[in-house]
Formats: C-alpha cells, structure tokens, sequence
C-alpha cells in the first residue's frame, strides 16, 4: 500500500531536511515551519524511498529521508509518472501535483552530500489542497 514513510522540513533553504514525527499541512501554504513553504505552486516537495534507495547505491555517504531536501518522503508510488492534476490525499490532508522536477541553480549543500540530486527528474512539487496533520505510515492515495 502507498504510503508515507516520512516528514521532512528545514528552517533554511537549500540544506538537507531533517524528519519529523508528524507535521502539519498548512492550505495553500506548505508544511509549517519548513522554509521552503510559502503561496506559490511548490509548497510540498515528494520523493519517493524507491529513488532514494536506488541514489544510496551509487552514494559514498548514507542517504535516507530528507536528504534530497523533500517534505514528504513516500514508498509504494511511483511519483514522477503521475500526471499534474493528480490528487493525493494522506492523513487529514490533500494535495494537487503542480510540477513534476525542477531545475537545479547550482551545486547546493544536498549535491555536495549525496554527489548527485535526483529531484530534478524524480520529485514531485504539490499544492496544499485541504490542510492538517500528515504523518508516517499514512496511506496515500491517489485520484
């Protein structure tokens, strides 16, 4: 079953996430407390644990949740197949998928850990639809 293996956030920009026990989702904002959140159309970043996993391989350091800068990590959901549009909902929440990658603007502090960041061809950026609290071993589903 899809579900959520972890919640990540970080007070700066640009540095791995660290896990939390749960979080809140914040409506048309983010997680709360993560700098990433904010009213744009990437307040949610996804990774899922099977692209983390396969990164660890080729990684002369440990990698695990949070390390590709990632709020919610998942297994079980092949993320970056999923079309914009597609609704996710986990927890009290429900989000909307509203970029699929990204473009990287240099080498930050998450390449300089892992070697290489698989966020611009294997995350996902959401919207907050229907906040609340969100946490770890949560089923996702998808609509």
């Amino acid at each position: 079953m899809p579900h959520i293996v972890s919640v990540n956030i970080s007070k700066e920009k640009g540095e791995i996430k660290t896990p939390v026990k749960s979080g809140a989702l914040i409506e048309n904002h983010g997680v709360e407390g993560d700098a990433h959140a904010g009213p744009h159309h990437r307040q949610v970043s996804l990774l899922a644990m099977e692209s983390i996993e396969r990164a660890m391989a080729a990684s002369p350091v440990e990698l695990g949740p949070g390390s590709f800068a990632e709020n919610l990590t998942t297994r079980g959901i092949v993320l970056h197949t999923l079309p914009v549009g597609t609704m996710l909902s986990a927890g009290e929440c429900v989000l909307r998928i509203s970029q699929i990658g990204k473009t990287c603007h240099g080498k930050c502090a998450i390449f300089d850990q892992a070697g290489a960041c698989i966020m611009p061809t294997e995350g996902v950026f959401a919207e907050v639809i229907k906040g609340g609290r969100i946490e770890a071993g949560d089923l996702v589903n998808i609509s």
